[in-house]
């Protein structure tokens, strides 16, 4: 960074050139005052900025096309030099070429099929089959060169009509579930915050939304590089670093917004997984209260969802057990809706009993072996206390490599009862400044 004046220059005036001087066509959109213009690229929108009125012509107006130098930093484009105006020319009527319509005489579009028979060209020939052994019964064709009336089943659409035949159908009969609309993406606070920024950090602000800290050191990287390969001035590093610290929770929190504004307004039918992954992003945003009262809607509504879920999930198992199925009823309580989600006690008990009074000598070795692989997996399994073992070899085996998942199973069959597993203790991970 040079000095000056004897003095460190201010941010504002801090640029980071990555390139060398070009040429481009600008347009002189308005007057500002004495010393200073706007202008924008010829025929578009942006770029566009302000420059300064003693490199231009005196006599140039609003709307006039120049051609100028520049240089892009950090903080934007700047002009350094302009040429004369560039007049406009109109489009000549008589040099213009026009084109005849041309008549149609049939259709745009042809379609040709391709042959049957695997892209075999040209008849085929009996000698074809010398050395390949006897045709398969069924398989022949007919006289007049039809397909085979054998045993060939028919061709065309196989599936039956009435069980998931009917076109659009799942199978099963059911009708296809059509899948619910994705949420619209937002940039509405992005926007706003990027029009309130001046122009040192707009650029810094940019990087930040695309990637974070990591993005703009990224963009500084590939500066220093250029820079050095032109031997233009060294990269401010620290000054946009400065900068970038100081943006990153307000891009962050408009992030944030722009992906929970779309939720928000969805309400109730926003999908579980959206409104979960916008309450888990909140962590990491600082919060104002715009924010807030929109987190606290969101959360009321995943918190409705996953009770509704939870209450399902109960049902189906308290049904399966009124209804005998106690496999089915411990295959459900093993898939809870939410990871946080527990068997209630009065349930996890009642299911461990049961399991236990089924799991007695008399049962069957192939229904006692089925109920031994529902429960290794339920999460009730270390209550379970089974009555007895079937005297078969191959069901003890099994009741000796569960009985440590079932401690009950090794005092059945005269074995040490293994310790229970060791608490897993809760791992914290060190948050890194970016």
């Amino acid at each position: 960074m040079r000095l000056e004046n004897g003095k460190a220059p201010s941010l504002r005036g801090t640029r980071l050139c990555i390139e060398m001087a070009q040429r481009m066509e600008i347009e002189l959109t308005s007057k500002l005052d004495e010393e200073r213009w706007t202008w924008r690229a010829a025929g578009a929108k942006l770029p566009k900025g302000v420059l300064s009125s003693s490199i231009i012509s005196p006599s140039a107006k609003p709307g006039d096309i120049v051609r100028a130098d520049y240089e892009r930093g950090i903080d934007g484009i700047d002009i350094l030099s302009t040429d004369s105006v560039k007049v406009r020319e109109e489009p000549d009527a008589a040099a213009r070429i026009e084109l005849a319509p041309r008549a149609i005489k049939g259709p745009e579009i042809s379609v040709t099929y391709a042959p049957k028979g695997g892209g075999r060209k040209g008849p085929r020939r009996d000698d074809d089959r010398q050395g390949k052994g006897p045709r398969r019964e069924g398989s022949r064709p007919s006289a007049d060169g039809g397909p085979a009336r054998g045993d060939k089943k028919p061709t065309g659409d196989r599936r039956p009509q009435g069980q998931g035949g009917a076109p659009g159908g799942a199978p099963g009969g059911r009708p296809r579930r059509e899948g619910r609309p994705e949420l619209p993406v937002s940039t509405v606070n992005r926007n706003a915050l990027l029009a309130t920024l001046g122009p040192e950090q707009l650029p810094i602000a940019e990087q930040l939304i695309r990637g974070g800290i990591a993005q703009v050191r990224q963009a500084i990287a590939e500066q220093e590089a250029a820079a050095k390969a032109s031997g233009a001035a060294p990269v401010a590093k620290d000054a946009i670093l400065t900068i970038a610290d100081q943006l990153l929770p307000q891009t962050r929190l408009a992030s944030w917004k722009d992906r929970a504004q779309p939720v928000f307004d969805a309400g109730a039918e926003a999908k579980i997984r959206d409104l979960r992954a916008v309450v888990t992003a909140a962590r990491t945003v600082t919060m104002d209260d715009d924010a807030r009262a929109t987190l606290k809607v969101i959360r009321e509504h995943l918190d409705t969802k996953v009770k509704a879920m939870e209450t399902k999930w109960i049902d189906r198992i308290t049904n399966a057990l009124d209804a005998g199925k106690l496999v089915e009823a411990l295959g459900v309580v093993t898939t809870p809706p939410d990871l946080a989600t527990r068997c209630p006690a009065e349930l996890a008990v009642r299911l461990a009993e049961e399991a236990g009074k089924q799991m007695n000598a008399d049962l069957a070795p192939a229904d006692w072996l089925a109920l031994l692989t529902a429960v290794a997996a339920s999460p009730v399994r270390r209550n379970v206390v089974p009555a007895g073992i079937p005297d078969d070899g191959s069901t003890r085996s099994a009741a000796m490599n569960a009985a440590g998942m079932i401690p009950s199973l090794a005092k059945l069959l005269g074995l040490r009862i293994p310790p229970p597993p060791p608490r897993k203790a809760a791992v914290r991970q060190a948050v890194l400044p970016e």
